[in-house]
């Protein structure tokens, strides 16, 4: 399955009421000297890169610039859609816009792709704290420019920051609830403040947050569809496109920060292409004919038994898997508590039991995935067994608040006898729903003022239709009246955005190290209103604010997994998510004319800026 996917810190983030403090003292970057000007800056303090470094060391200096990658994006941001778009506008929540609209726009910092939590200064030169650590102060560099030729100044930086905390996407706007102030404090010094109830690590966010030409947008309403390209200054700009049916970005030959630590060896694609299907299926016909060059494979059946086809046969494409991410991965579904029905957490247990992975992993997924238990499977953030000293602390003081759960071994998944009909969980789903006041007089369960329990299912793919009829079965098996509705891409994202669902399937990869923001878009009470944060079962629990604080204002590493150890054993004891699967690499098929370094790194893997076309390659199997 592909869903978005979240967290490349090259723009990140949130919206929504006040933030509460956070519960422990606060001493952001307290190994981090204030007052002198830094080149990085990283959750901890701990840099891979000295302030005289000359490139990144996954990069490829030497590659070949040319050549057109046309592939098909595994992720993406904010409103992106990746089977349709109808604006050019990424960074606001209406519309659908295509995916890597963001690699056309530059930042303050940038991420390093090999450590969990670095950045380094992009635009900005230096970054220097205040004594109390509050502000953050921005040397820019002189050289840097908009695709126009116009400098991108301190005024522009101030204008972009305050438009997105007014008008921006909710990824944005929840992370700069706490900023007071964004100033110019002179042509090229740019200085961010905040109200001192931010997360220490809130910055790391916001410095990846795209700068927008202040002259270019005078008098146009940014928070509003548009098919004009916003002026940017990054590595590529939009050429060609036609809504609906592609779009291509064009490298940009003189970019300004192409020599720059943090731009060298990246971006050697003349023309980076994103062709829309709406069908699935048709996108991978388009793959075989190589209209399409570069395919992440998310679809079980076709992986196993799709790739035989001459081309494959043959040499020309490549089939192949590569490592993970080491960050946390969350595909789960979300059942909306905005609704009666599904606030009972007897309720959501008697829903997941009817999820029966076993059978379908077996007969539909030919055994290539792994069941997922936890919103942060794969990461160190994942508890288990029972909870350790430093976990205990932090639960102790909210026992009574949280289910008694969360003290025992951590909560996992039923395991089914993979019948896909299995009568012990079916019993027991309906045992719990009984309990939680549902009755079924006909057949059909009704609560006490007769109303049925009616479920719909949302989905975007037809390949759920294949995947979770026998899902459907079981739920109508105990009395849910149950339906599977798929509907078009634009109406999936609009009723997404705006919580207009019983029940969705969302994916996302966290960050390495999550930011207090990220954990507050998805699980803290103050997002739970807020249309297009990711707080999509609408949680609203004050103990899991508290855990939430508490994993934002660790200071170390130990500290801040111990607490994020202890948040995965409530979210999981509470049921609002239920984990679906997981697999530990990309399986990925491509057209044999590109070259890459090995290993990638392993944070992040954005192939259309780290791969390059191989023009004797491509003359081998017939693409030059």
């Amino acid at each position: 399955m592909t869903f978005p996917a979240l967290s490349r810190r090259h723009f990140l983030k949130m919206s929504g009421a006040a933030a509460a403090a956070p519960l422990l003292p606060r001493k952001a970057f307290a190994e981090v000297a204030t007052g002198v000007p830094l080149h990085g800056l990283s959750a901890f303090g701990d840099l891979k890169y000295p302030a005289d470094f000359t490139h990144f060391g996954y990069v490829s200096l030497d590659a070949p610039k040319g050549g057109t990658f046309n592939f098909q994006p595994g992720y993406w941001f904010f409103n992106q859609n990746v089977q349709t778009f109808n604006t050019l506008n990424s960074f606001v929540r209406t519309g659908d816009a295509p995916p890597r609209m963001e690699m056309c726009f530059d930042s303050l910092m940038a991420s390093a792709w090999d450590e969990p939590d670095a950045v380094y200064c992009h635009v900005a030169e230096t970054v220097t704290l205040s004594e109390d650590r509050n502000s953050f102060t921005f040397k820019l560099r002189p050289e840097a420019r908009f695709h126009d030729g116009s400098p991108i100044s301190a005024e522009d930086v101030a204008f972009s920051y305050n438009l997105l905390k007014e008008k921006g996407h909710p990824d944005f706007l929840l992370t700069l609830v706490e900023m007071t102030s964004a100033e110019a404090t002179s042509p090229n010094e740019f200085r961010l403040t905040f109200s001192g109830k931010q997360s220490d690590r809130t910055i790391l966010d916001v410095v990846g947050f795209p700068i927008f030409s202040r002259a270019s947008l005078e008098g146009k309403a940014f928070d509003s569809s548009t098919l004009e390209p916003l002026l940017g200054s990054g590595p590529y700009k939009v050429g060609q496109f036609s809504p609906g049916r592609y779009i291509e970005y064009e490298r940009v030959g003189d970019y300004w920060a192409k020599n720059l630590p943090t731009g060298r060896g990246l971006n050697h694609f003349d023309r980076v292409r994103i062709e829309f299907y709406s069908d699935r299926n048709a996108a991978f016909e388009a793959f075989k004919k190589g209209d399409i060059f570069w395919r992440g494979e998310f679809t079980s059946r076709v992986w196993a038994t799709g790739y035989d086809f001459p081309a494959v046969r043959d040499g020309r494409v490549v089939k192949r898997e590569f490592p993970s991410e080491l960050r946390p991965y969350f595909y789960c579904k979300a059942l909306n508590q905005r609704r009666e029905r599904f606030r009972d957490p007897r309720v959501r247990e008697a829903i997941a039991l009817c999820f029966d992975f076993e059978w379908i992993n077996k007969n539909l997924f030919y055994g290539l995935y792994d069941r997922s238990h936890s919103p942060f499977e794969q990461s160190p953030y994942k508890a288990d067994g029972l909870p350790g000293q430093e976990e205990l602390a932090l639960l102790e003081p909210l026992r009574g608040k949280i289910p008694d759960a969360a003290f025992g071994e951590a909560v996992l998944q039923p395991s089914s006898d993979g019948s896909g009909r299995d009568r012990r969980m079916l019993r027991r789903a309906r045992e719990l729903l009984e309990e939680a006041g549902w009755q079924s007089p006909d057949g059909v369960l009704h609560n006490v003022a007769g109303e049925r329990f009616t479920l719909e299912y949302l989905v975007n793919d037809e390949t759920f239709l294949r995947i979770e009829p026998s899902f459907i079965a079981n739920l109508r098996a105990i009395g849910i009246d149950a339906r599977m509705r798929q509907v078009d891409p634009t109406q999936y994202q609009l009723r997404r955005v705006s919580f207009d669902f019983d029940l969705i399937d969302i994916a996302f990869s966290l960050g390495a190290t999550p930011t207090y923001d990220s954990l507050v878009q998805f699980f803290h009470s103050r997002t739970s209103a807020v249309e297009g944060s990711h707080n999509y079962p609408g949680m609203a629990d004050p103990a899991v604010d508290v855990l939430i604080e508490r994993a934002g204002a660790a200071q170390t590493r130990e500290a801040f997994t111990a607490a994020m150890r202890a948040l995965d054993r409530v979210l999981r004891a509470r049921r609002d998510w239920i984990p679906n699967w997981h697999t530990p690499n990309h399986r990925v098929a491509y057209w044999d004319m590109f070259g890459f370094k090995e290993p990638k790194p392993d944070y992040f893997f954005p192939t259309e800026a780290l791969w390059w076309y191989d023009e004797e390659k491509a003359k081998a199997i017939g693409k030059a």
